[in-house]
């Protein structure tokens, strides 16, 4: 897939290991320019992780940007750990973050749970956020996981029913629940033939045209086991939100600007969301684009989310 919208590839000027307690370590990374405006990048799933193409969405001469892996994610240890492993610790965890790397105001940047996960800290800190760019919109509320866990078939309905039928027929009545169990089974015989199940199902619907790339990145162990444990527990648990949702407190974050990238055909996070978030959110921006799903990496999706940082920049 041709990315030459994106900015070239880049390394990191600094990473590290950060301890967040209960037996949590986050790995965090800066690129770009250390005396730049900083910018964090926030990771989908819950437990997707970051990658290196996420550096790419940003001039490494203008922004500080930092990346971590969300606990249980990625590079953070213990991989898939679901101990204390809730919203608010992760909104914990970034304050944590921006207070050791000495960062008073952020700009963030977060797709599908990235952007449930940049509402609550922007809820929780509004005086430390200079504005938001979010993707794939997602507000954690049941009709969405619902969707997400049945919806799809009515659109894909093959890679659903792969989905189901890995169960065994007399559990496919509980699907959250049954895959629960065999995810937080001890045994990798068990956990990640589960996970794989799960997050192929992901991959699979996350692009406007079949993307055999995408499904490959969603089949790899790593990526496998931390996005569907830790995805399955957020939903089993309505993602550790406040009740109420984050819909509720949208008037602590009116005044501070936003930029929503929402793909027209986003099956995983579908565009109502996105527009009941912008008609509840007086300073934000809605770009819906029109030839693509879910996946940050779409054509048009990375189009118009470097746009959007662009527009951030020269408002400064």
């Amino acid at each position: 897939m041709p990315r030459g919208d994106l900015f070239p590839d880049i390394g990191p000027f600094e990473t590290g290991f950060l301890p967040l307690g209960d037996d949590h370590v986050m790995y965090w990374e800066q690129v770009g320019n250390p005396r730049g405006v900083p910018v964090l990048f926030l990771h989908g799933g819950p437990g997707a992780g970051a990658g290196a193409v996420h550096r790419r969405f940003f001039d490494p001469g203008f922004w500080r940007v930092v990346i971590f892996d969300q606990r249980g994610a990625g590079r953070s240890r213990p991989l898939g750990s679901l101990a204390a492993n809730t919203t608010p610790r992760l909104v914990a965890d970034i304050e944590l973050l921006l207070r050791h790397l000495a960062i008073p105001r952020v700009l963030l940047f977060g797709g599908s749970w990235g952007s449930t996960l940049a509402l609550a800290f922007a809820q929780a800190h509004p005086d430390r956020v200079l504005g938001c760019v979010l993707r794939g919109v997602f507000l954690g509320r049941k009709l969405e996981v619902d969707w997400f866990l049945h919806g799809l078939a009515a659109v894909f309905p093959d890679a659903h029913a792969a989905f189901v039928e890995f169960l065994p027929p007399q559990e496919r009545g509980d699907v959250l629940g049954s895959y629960l169990r065999r995810l937080t089974d001890p045994d990798p015989a068990v956990h990640m033939p589960a996970a794989r199940a799960w997050s192929v199902y992901e991959g699979s619907c996350s692009t406007l045209l079949p993307s055999p790339d995408t499904v490959a990145s969603f089949a790899q162990d790593r990526t496998a086991l931390g996005l569907a444990r830790i995805e399955a527990h957020y939903f089993a648990n309505d993602l550790f939100l406040p009740e109420g949702g984050l819909l509720a407190g949208m008037q602590r974050i009116a005044h501070v600007p936003a930029e929503i990238v929402q793909g027209r055909y986003d099956m995983i996070c579908p565009p109502r969301t996105a527009f009941e978030l912008a008609d509840a959110w007086p300073s934000a921006r809605l770009t819906v684009v029109p030839d693509a799903g879910h996946s940050a990496l779409e054509p048009g999706i990375r189009r118009a989310l470097v746009a959007a940082v662009e527009r951030f920049r020269s408002a400064r």
